[in-house]
């Protein structure tokens, strides 16, 4: 399996996902007569991060990710969303951005040498990183946003989040 299974279509298919959570959101807040941008500031605890970090850090651990293991750049998205309209088009910014990579853009990831700052000089190979940092911790931030919009009562269940499964025929 190349990488790119890991990764584009995974990412692609739950940033979705996390868009349409907010169509539920804006259900909620039109029945219940507030506005949706309650939900912006949510959080599940006074020290974790607003329901706008946690879709900010989402769409940053997708892009990332796949920047770090195709050896590109990723695009600058300067986390000034204050606005469920804004953290929407942040997804859309995100999948788009997914959407211009192909499979043989990650030929080599699996040993492609990963590094951040926080990892004080520190690396990982490319599918270490990929297995052991990247998807953990962007599913964290997915399913920290979701446990927020629940907490708050959007009527989300599981197959809101596994969604649409690649079944074969």
């Amino acid at each position: 399996m190349n990488i790119y299974d890991a990764t584009i279509p995974v990412f692609t298919k739950f940033l979705n996902n996390l868009d349409r959570w907010f169509d539920k959101a804006a259900a909620l807040a039109d029945a219940k007569k507030f506005e949706i941008e309650v939900f912006a500031a949510s959080r599940l605890a006074p020290d974790q991060y607003s329901l706008t970090r946690q879709v900010q850090s989402a769409c940053d651990q997708a892009k990332f990710t796949v920047a770090k293991l195709t050896g590109t750049e990723p695009p600058a998205f300067p986390d000034t969303e204050k606005t469920v309209a804004e953290l929407r088009q942040r997804i859309k910014a995100t999948v788009e951005y997914l959407a211009t990579f192909t499979r043989e853009a990650f030929d080599g990831a699996e040993d492609r040498s990963c590094t951040h700052a926080w990892m004080g000089g520190k690396s990982l190979r490319g599918v270490d990183y990929l297995n052991h940092f990247a998807l953990a911790n962007f599913y964290f931030h997915l399913t920290t946003a979701y446990g927020i919009l629940r907490h708050n009562g959007v009527p989300l269940g599981k197959m809101d989040f596994v969604a649409a499964l690649p079944f074969q025929r």
